[in-house]
């Protein structure tokens, strides 16, 4: 599916975990500062509660970031951060909701978690990319929004730091497109 034919990125959601925060601090300071559409961003973390991360984002970037709450409205202009031992969820009438209920593939956030419920929230408007990583989390995912009508894109296992989630992401037949780190932004910013 060429990039034109995403009739409207409502959402955009970011999965990784291992190697992953080196795509990000490319991506997010190449982002236009006009950028219009909301953007999740759902990292395997530590499960103490910091700052660090949401910090480290905000310095890189002239869009707001935060870490997600209860009850957020997504909106334009937002980078959310996943809280560390918490799923993030997106609700039906598109804010986000936090859950504690047991961990997906040891993690909580989970990627999958966080990828299905935004697939059943924005459907055909959902834009998902699953970054480096060490375990399956978010192959699941990427399927249930393929199905769901959303766009799916990989990090290029060849050059992710941990190939084995996007591999894995590959394995289930539902990814749109494969793309290196660096032609992330580029692809982001010309999306409507």
């Amino acid at each position: 599916m060429a990039q034109e034919q995403i009739n409207k990125a409502g959402l955009i959601i970011i999965g990784g975990s291992s190697g992953s925060l080196e795509v990000l601090m490319k991506v997010l300071p190449a982002l236009k500062k006009d950028f219009a559409i909301p953007l999740i961003i759902i990292m395997h973390r530590n499960t103490v509660a910091d700052s660090a991360l949401t910090e480290l984002f905000a310095s890189r970037t002239s869009l707001n970031v935060k870490e997600a709450d209860e009850k957020d409205a997504l909106q334009a202009g937002y980078i959310y951060i996943a809280p560390p031992d918490y799923h993030l969820l997106t609700e039906a009438d598109r804010t986000l909701s936090l859950d504690v209920s047991e961990r997906v593939h040891y993690c909580r956030p989970s990627i999958d978690v966080s990828f299905m419920s935004a697939a059943v929230a924005y459907k055909n408007e959902l834009v998902a990319i699953l970054l480096s990583g060490a375990n399956a989390d978010g192959a699941a995912g990427i399927k249930t929004i393929k199905e769901a009508g959303g766009y799916t894109i990989v990090q290029e296992p060849g050059e992710a730091g941990v190939s084995y989630m996007p591999e894995q992401a590959l394995l289930t037949n539902a990814v749109d497109r494969v793309m290196k780190g660096d032609e992330l932004a580029e692809w982001l910013n010309n999306l409507k």
